[in-house]
């Protein structure tokens, strides 16, 4: 080799080197970066799926193993060119934005999001002759929806004792006596560097909770399965808002630590594909995903109910009729209980809401029954449900799917 060439060559290594030890690291994921779900294909290992991102010069957020994905964090000013150069990579399937949406409102009141129902629907439900037409409770233990399920009657042969249900949510108020002795762990899929942080600081994640699983002690409120084991996965934070990568990393965790049912009370109006296949590994893993059908007041089902791989809510009022707020559509698998809806509020006491978000807990707790009665996986629950369910008359199958369940009818 000439001397010209033997320079050429070690000009082009000494290039090639301080190129890649150059290699620039994101710093944490703070003000000025973006976030970006990196997915690879399925014939490259997640650690394979890593090192590519890693050479273009992206920081690892966190890995998604359940989707063969990882999460990015690259300055603003930058995002176009990286994901230029992801994009070339043969590794790479799929390069999205990690949304961070408005997943959860809580409304303490029965009034839509949008404008007003016609007063004939908002009468009944503030009426004292509303309120007595309630389903009668066998005690003031028993909000209406507890006792419209028929709770009560399954609970002489289970409470659902030892069920791990997962609350993909706010967190929860794991110090409000209702709750403290059924919440056995959680994770704060939020704040990396705080993951067993779990606590409510919103106060959704606790009132859904309570509907699940609060104890029976002859005081507050009871839950359809008191004695079910709930974990705390915060996956939204204070203000109700998600990030995806967050809600896919709550869903794994759920698997991860082998729960057998989440509740899933939050939605968007919009679907991710990262997301959905979170939601169908789940499936595949045997975990039943209940989710709440959404507050678009007849409109389409919001996600994650909409995939198949989830079971959708909607919301009834206290006289067997569709809540106001409800969506609907072909993808609702079941109807409960969702409109004034007491349960426990984070900080101590016990406060009214309404919304699917308040229906899906009621379902939950039934599966919670169903799994203690020897129902297994995502088709045992759902079909041990439909077997105890009934269709409310007047309500299309769109608005109310398989019915409203009975206890009573799970442990036969």
């Amino acid at each position: 080799m000439s001397l010209a060439a033997r320079l050429a060559a070690i000009l082009t290594l000494g290039l090639l080197v301080p190129a890649a030890a150059q290699a620039k690291v994101c710093p944490a994921d703070v003000k000025g970066l973006s976030r970006r779900i990196v997915s690879c294909n399925a014939n490259f290992s997640l650690q394979e799926c890593r090192k590519a991102v890693e050479a273009v010069s992206c920081s690892v957020y966190r890995e998604l193993a359940s989707i063969n994905a990882v999460v990015i964090t690259v300055p603003n000013d930058e995002v176009r060119t990286a994901e230029g150069r992801l994009a070339a990579r043969p590794e790479v399937r799929r390069i999205a934005q990690d949304r961070y949406r408005k997943w959860i409102q809580a409304a303490e009141l029965t009034l839509p999001e949008f404008g007003f129902p016609p007063i004939k629907e908002m009468v009944p439900a503030f009426t004292p002759s509303a309120r007595a037409q309630r389903p009668a409770a066998a005690d003031p233990e028993q909000p209406w929806g507890i006792s419209r399920v028929n709770a009560a009657a399954a609970w002489p042969k289970t409470m659902g004792r030892g069920v791990k249900v997962a609350v993909i949510d706010t967190g929860i108020d794991f110090t409000h006596p209702d709750l403290a002795a059924n919440v056995k762990g959680g994770f704060n899929a939020t704040d990396p560097n705080n993951p067993d942080n779990y606590k409510d600081d919103h106060g959704h994640g606790s009132h859904v909770a309570g509907t699940i699983a609060a104890i029976r002690d002859g005081k507050g409120v009871a839950g359809v399965a008191p004695e079910a084991s709930l974990y705390a996965v915060k996956v939204c934070d204070s203000g109700g808002g998600c990030n995806d990568s967050d809600i896919i990393a709550g869903i794994e965790w759920a698997v991860k630590n082998k729960t057998r049912i989440a509740n899933m009370s939050l939605g968007s109006s919009e679907g991710a594909d990262a997301i959905h296949e979170a939601v169908i590994a789940a499936q595949k893993a045997g975990l039943v995903i209940m989710a709440a059908a959404g507050n678009d007041s007849g409109g389409p089902v919001s996600y994650p109910a909409a995939y198949p791989e989830a079971i959708a809510v909607s919301a009834s009022n206290d006289k067997d009729g569709f809540a106001y707020f409800s969506s609907k559509g072909p993808e609702v698998s079941f109807i409960a209980p969702g409109q004034n809806i007491k349960s426990v509020k984070m900080g101590g006491g016990y406060t009214t809401m309404s919304g699917t978000s308040m229906a899906t807990p009621h379902m939950t707790g039934l599966a919670a029954l169903a799994v203690a009665t020897g129902a297994q996986g995502f088709a045992g629950v759902k079909n041990a449900l439909i077997k105890a369910g009934a269709k409310l008359p007047g309500l299309s199958d769109e608005q109310q799917g398989h019915g409203l369940v009975n206890a009573g009818k799970l442990v036969r």
